[in-house]
Protein backbone atom coordinates (compact mmCIF):
# COMPACT_ATOMS: atom_id res chain seq x y z
CA UNK A 1 0.00 0.00 0.00
CA UNK A 2 0.93 3.29 -0.84
CA UNK A 3 2.42 5.12 2.37
CA UNK A 4 0.93 8.52 1.44
CA UNK A 5 -2.60 7.07 1.93
CA UNK A 6 -4.55 7.95 4.83
CA UNK A 7 -5.46 4.57 6.71
CA UNK A 8 -4.50 1.46 8.68
CA UNK A 9 -1.37 -0.25 8.08
CA UNK A 10 -0.22 -3.59 9.90
CA UNK A 11 2.66 -2.47 12.31
CA UNK A 12 4.78 -4.40 14.34
CA UNK A 13 4.56 -2.27 17.14
CA UNK A 14 2.89 -2.82 21.11
CA UNK A 15 0.13 -0.42 20.25
CA UNK A 16 -0.59 -2.16 17.14
CA UNK A 17 -1.06 -5.39 18.84
CA UNK A 18 -3.55 -3.87 21.72
CA UNK A 19 -6.66 -4.29 20.95
CA UNK A 20 -9.28 -1.95 19.63
CA UNK A 21 -11.43 -1.85 22.35
CA UNK A 22 -8.34 -0.88 24.93
CA UNK A 23 -7.06 1.78 21.99
CA UNK A 24 -10.58 3.24 22.12
CA UNK A 25 -11.15 3.34 25.68
CA UNK A 26 -7.87 5.25 25.99
CA UNK A 27 -8.51 7.60 23.53
CA UNK A 28 -12.19 8.37 24.83
CA UNK A 29 -10.69 9.29 28.16
CA UNK A 30 -8.01 11.01 27.09
CA UNK A 31 -10.08 13.66 24.53
CA UNK A 32 -12.37 13.89 27.34
CA UNK A 33 -10.37 14.91 30.19
CA UNK A 34 -8.14 16.97 27.78
CA UNK A 35 -11.07 18.54 26.32
CA UNK A 36 -12.74 19.63 29.91
CA UNK A 37 -9.03 20.76 31.37
CA UNK A 38 -7.97 24.34 30.49
CA UNK A 39 -4.44 23.72 32.63
CA UNK A 40 -2.08 24.52 30.28
CA UNK A 41 0.24 22.45 32.10
CA UNK A 42 -1.52 19.28 31.91
CA UNK A 43 -2.52 20.14 28.23
CA UNK A 44 1.15 20.48 27.27
CA UNK A 45 1.79 16.99 28.98
CA UNK A 46 -1.20 15.40 27.11
CA UNK A 47 0.10 17.09 23.52
CA UNK A 48 3.55 15.78 24.42
CA UNK A 49 2.45 12.22 25.40
CA UNK A 50 0.18 12.18 22.29
CA UNK A 51 3.21 12.92 19.43
CA UNK A 52 5.50 10.17 21.31
CA UNK A 53 2.71 8.14 20.65
CA UNK A 54 2.58 8.81 17.51
CA UNK A 55 6.54 7.89 17.50
CA UNK A 56 6.11 4.65 19.31
CA UNK A 57 3.55 3.69 16.40
CA UNK A 58 6.10 4.13 13.87
CA UNK A 59 3.82 6.47 11.54
CA UNK A 60 5.62 8.99 9.39
CA UNK A 61 4.93 12.21 9.12
CA UNK A 62 4.25 11.81 5.61
CA UNK A 63 1.58 9.83 6.32
CA UNK A 64 -0.69 12.28 8.30
CA UNK A 65 0.82 15.96 6.96
CA UNK A 66 -1.87 16.62 4.87
CA UNK A 67 -4.46 16.04 7.40
CA UNK A 68 -2.48 17.78 10.06
CA UNK A 69 -1.83 20.90 8.07
CA UNK A 70 -5.59 20.87 7.74
CA UNK A 71 -6.52 20.84 11.35
CA UNK A 72 -4.12 23.51 12.20
CA UNK A 73 -5.69 25.91 9.58
CA UNK A 74 -9.12 25.68 10.29
CA UNK A 75 -7.81 25.52 14.58
CA UNK A 76 -5.95 28.97 13.66
CA UNK A 77 -8.90 29.97 12.00
CA UNK A 78 -11.39 29.54 14.40
CA UNK A 79 -8.56 31.19 16.73
CA UNK A 80 -8.86 34.21 14.66
CA UNK A 81 -12.84 34.23 14.82
CA UNK A 82 -12.41 34.19 18.79
CA UNK A 83 -10.62 36.75 18.46
CA UNK A 84 -12.62 39.01 16.70
CA UNK A 85 -15.61 37.98 18.01
CA UNK A 86 -14.50 37.97 21.66
CA UNK A 87 -11.49 39.92 22.53
CA UNK A 88 -12.32 40.47 25.83
CA UNK A 89 -13.19 36.37 26.03
CA UNK A 90 -10.07 35.70 28.55
CA UNK A 91 -10.33 38.57 30.75
CA UNK A 92 -13.85 37.41 31.66
CA UNK A 93 -12.53 34.14 32.31
CA UNK A 94 -9.20 34.53 34.34
CA UNK A 95 -10.33 37.93 35.83
CA UNK A 96 -7.89 40.22 35.59
CA UNK A 97 -6.82 42.68 32.79
CA UNK A 98 -3.20 42.98 31.04
CA UNK A 99 -3.46 44.81 28.22
CA UNK A 100 -1.02 44.03 25.70
CA UNK A 101 -2.05 46.26 22.51
CA UNK A 102 -5.40 47.80 21.20
CA UNK A 103 -7.84 49.68 23.07
CA UNK A 104 -11.33 50.31 23.37
CA UNK A 105 -12.87 46.91 22.88
CA UNK A 106 -11.10 45.16 20.71
CA UNK A 107 -8.27 45.02 23.44
CA UNK A 108 -5.95 42.33 23.13
CA UNK A 109 -4.68 40.94 26.90
CA UNK A 110 -2.69 38.42 28.13
CA UNK A 111 -5.40 36.27 29.33
CA UNK A 112 -7.16 36.48 25.93
CA UNK A 113 -3.76 35.28 24.09
CA UNK A 114 -3.53 32.39 26.93
CA UNK A 115 -7.05 31.25 26.87
CA UNK A 116 -6.05 30.83 22.68
CA UNK A 117 -3.10 29.18 23.59
CA UNK A 118 -4.96 26.64 25.54
CA UNK A 119 -7.21 26.20 22.71
CA UNK A 120 -4.36 25.34 20.27
CA UNK A 121 -3.23 22.95 22.45
CA UNK A 122 -6.21 20.97 22.37
CA UNK A 123 -6.43 20.91 18.60
CA UNK A 124 -2.70 19.69 19.20
CA UNK A 125 -3.34 16.94 21.71
CA UNK A 126 -6.51 15.48 20.52
CA UNK A 127 -5.06 15.34 16.42
CA UNK A 128 -1.95 12.33 16.96
CA UNK A 129 -4.16 10.56 19.74
CA UNK A 130 -6.62 9.91 16.63
CA UNK A 131 -4.15 9.59 14.16
CA UNK A 132 -2.72 6.34 16.54
CA UNK A 133 -6.06 4.86 16.77
CA UNK A 134 -7.03 5.06 13.21
CA UNK A 135 -3.69 4.17 11.88
CA UNK A 136 -2.95 1.25 14.57
CA UNK A 137 -6.41 -0.16 14.50
CA UNK A 138 -8.04 -2.98 11.95
CA UNK A 139 -11.23 -1.29 10.80
CA UNK A 140 -12.61 -4.59 11.51
CA UNK A 141 -11.04 -4.63 15.36
CA UNK A 142 -12.14 -1.16 15.67
CA UNK A 143 -16.17 -2.30 14.45
CA UNK A 144 -15.65 -4.66 17.54
CA UNK A 145 -14.35 -3.07 20.00
CA UNK A 146 -16.85 -0.11 18.99
CA UNK A 147 -19.86 -3.06 19.64
CA UNK A 148 -17.86 -4.20 22.80
CA UNK A 149 -18.51 -0.79 24.50
CA UNK A 150 -21.76 -0.50 23.60
CA UNK A 151 -22.49 0.77 20.54
CA UNK A 152 -24.89 -1.26 18.04
CA UNK A 153 -23.14 -3.49 15.79
CA UNK A 154 -24.81 -2.11 12.26
CA UNK A 155 -23.57 1.38 13.34
CA UNK A 156 -20.38 -0.30 14.12
CA UNK A 157 -19.81 -2.23 10.59
CA UNK A 158 -20.85 0.70 9.31
CA UNK A 159 -17.67 2.73 10.66
CA UNK A 160 -15.16 -0.44 9.83
CA UNK A 161 -16.89 -0.06 6.12
CA UNK A 162 -16.15 3.86 6.24
CA UNK A 163 -12.66 3.24 7.62
CA UNK A 164 -11.84 0.84 4.69
CA UNK A 165 -12.96 2.48 2.07
CA UNK A 166 -10.46 6.17 2.43
CA UNK A 167 -7.76 4.80 0.95
CA UNK A 168 -9.87 3.16 -1.80
CA UNK A 169 -11.13 6.60 -2.39
CA UNK A 170 -8.14 8.18 -2.58
CA UNK A 171 -6.43 5.74 -4.56
CA UNK A 172 -9.22 6.32 -7.10
CA UNK A 173 -8.66 10.24 -6.72
CA UNK A 174 -5.14 9.86 -7.35
CA UNK A 175 -6.23 7.67 -10.57
CA UNK A 176 -8.68 9.60 -11.86
CA UNK A 177 -6.29 12.61 -11.43
CA UNK A 178 -3.58 10.91 -13.85
CA UNK A 179 -6.56 10.35 -16.26
CA UNK A 180 -7.71 13.54 -16.71
CA UNK A 181 -4.26 15.68 -16.48
CA UNK A 182 -3.60 13.14 -19.47
CA UNK A 183 -6.55 14.20 -21.42
CA UNK A 184 -5.26 17.75 -21.16
CA UNK A 185 -7.28 18.98 -17.47
CA UNK A 186 -3.69 20.99 -16.00
CA UNK A 187 -4.06 20.56 -11.88
CA UNK A 188 -0.38 21.15 -10.73
CA UNK A 189 0.41 24.41 -9.12
CA UNK A 190 1.69 25.59 -12.63
CA UNK A 191 -1.77 26.33 -13.93
CA UNK A 192 -4.43 29.46 -13.11
CA UNK A 193 -6.94 29.18 -9.91
CA UNK A 194 -9.61 28.35 -12.60
CA UNK A 195 -7.86 25.85 -14.68
CA UNK A 196 -7.28 24.32 -11.27
CA UNK A 197 -11.26 24.54 -10.45
CA UNK A 198 -12.40 23.24 -14.12
CA UNK A 199 -9.81 20.16 -13.41
CA UNK A 200 -10.80 19.48 -9.85
CA UNK A 201 -14.62 18.85 -10.96
CA UNK A 202 -13.65 16.90 -13.74
CA UNK A 203 -12.44 14.55 -10.91
CA UNK A 204 -14.64 14.96 -8.41
CA UNK A 205 -17.70 13.94 -10.91
CA UNK A 206 -16.28 11.02 -11.99
CA UNK A 207 -15.53 9.81 -8.10
CA UNK A 208 -19.19 10.41 -6.55
CA UNK A 209 -20.01 8.04 -9.04
CA UNK A 210 -18.03 5.41 -9.03
CA UNK A 211 -18.31 5.69 -4.96
CA UNK A 212 -21.95 5.44 -5.71
CA UNK A 213 -21.62 2.36 -7.67
CA UNK A 214 -19.00 1.27 -4.94
CA UNK A 215 -22.01 1.65 -1.94
CA UNK A 216 -24.58 0.04 -4.43
CA UNK A 217 -22.53 -3.00 -4.61
CA UNK A 218 -21.54 -3.63 -0.99
CA UNK A 219 -25.23 -2.63 -0.01
CA UNK A 220 -26.55 -5.32 -2.30
CA UNK A 221 -24.15 -7.85 -1.24
CA UNK A 222 -24.66 -7.28 2.65
CA UNK A 223 -28.81 -7.67 1.94
CA UNK A 224 -27.68 -10.86 -0.14
CA UNK A 225 -26.24 -12.55 3.43
CA UNK A 226 -29.09 -11.46 5.46
CA UNK A 227 -26.67 -8.68 7.18
CA UNK A 228 -29.26 -7.28 10.31
CA UNK A 229 -31.24 -9.97 10.63
CA UNK A 230 -29.97 -11.10 14.13
CA UNK A 231 -29.43 -8.58 17.59
CA UNK A 232 -25.72 -9.88 18.00
CA UNK A 233 -23.24 -10.80 16.21
CA UNK A 234 -19.83 -11.98 16.43
CA UNK A 235 -16.50 -10.24 14.84
CA UNK A 236 -14.20 -12.28 13.46
CA UNK A 237 -11.25 -9.54 14.44
CA UNK A 238 -12.06 -9.61 17.74
CA UNK A 239 -9.24 -10.44 19.96
CA UNK A 240 -9.12 -11.03 23.96
CA UNK A 241 -7.89 -8.60 26.42
CA UNK A 242 -4.35 -9.31 27.33
CA UNK A 243 -2.21 -7.51 30.30
CA UNK A 244 -1.18 -5.06 27.54
CA UNK A 245 -4.74 -3.88 26.84
CA UNK A 246 -5.41 -3.98 31.15
CA UNK A 247 -2.05 -1.68 31.29
CA UNK A 248 -3.28 0.40 28.71
CA UNK A 249 -6.58 1.10 29.99
CA UNK A 250 -5.17 1.53 33.78
CA UNK A 251 -2.79 4.47 32.27
CA UNK A 252 -5.31 6.00 30.61
CA UNK A 253 -7.40 6.35 34.15
CA UNK A 254 -4.56 7.41 35.86
CA UNK A 255 -4.31 10.13 33.66
CA UNK A 256 -7.62 11.20 34.09
CA UNK A 257 -7.42 10.79 37.54
CA UNK A 258 -4.68 13.27 37.80
CA UNK A 259 -6.60 15.62 35.77
CA UNK A 260 -9.23 15.41 37.81
CA UNK A 261 -7.16 16.21 40.98
CA UNK A 262 -6.00 19.40 39.08
CA UNK A 263 -9.79 20.24 39.13
CA UNK A 264 -9.64 19.97 42.95
CA UNK A 265 -6.25 21.94 43.06
CA UNK A 266 -6.99 24.90 40.99
CA UNK A 267 -10.78 25.26 42.48
CA UNK A 268 -11.85 24.68 38.84
CA UNK A 269 -11.23 23.42 34.98
CA UNK A 270 -8.99 26.62 34.95
CA UNK A 271 -5.94 27.01 36.01
CA UNK A 272 -5.04 30.91 36.45
CA UNK A 273 -1.35 31.96 36.69
CA UNK A 274 -2.35 35.80 36.67
CA UNK A 275 -3.62 35.69 39.85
Amino acid sequence: MDNSLFGYKARNTWINHATGTAKLVGFLALTTIGMISYDTRFLIALTILSFFLIKMAHIKYQEYALLLKLVLFIGLINLVMITVLAPQYGEQIYGTKHVMFGSGWFTITQEQLFYEFNLLLKYLFSFPLSIVLLFTTNPSEFAAGLNKIGVPYKVAYAVAITLRYIPDVQSDYRTISLAQQARGYEISKKSSLIQRMKGTVQIILPLVFSSLGRIDTISQAMELRRFGRYNKRSWYQEQRFSMRDVTMILWSALIVVIGVLLFIINGGRMWNPFK
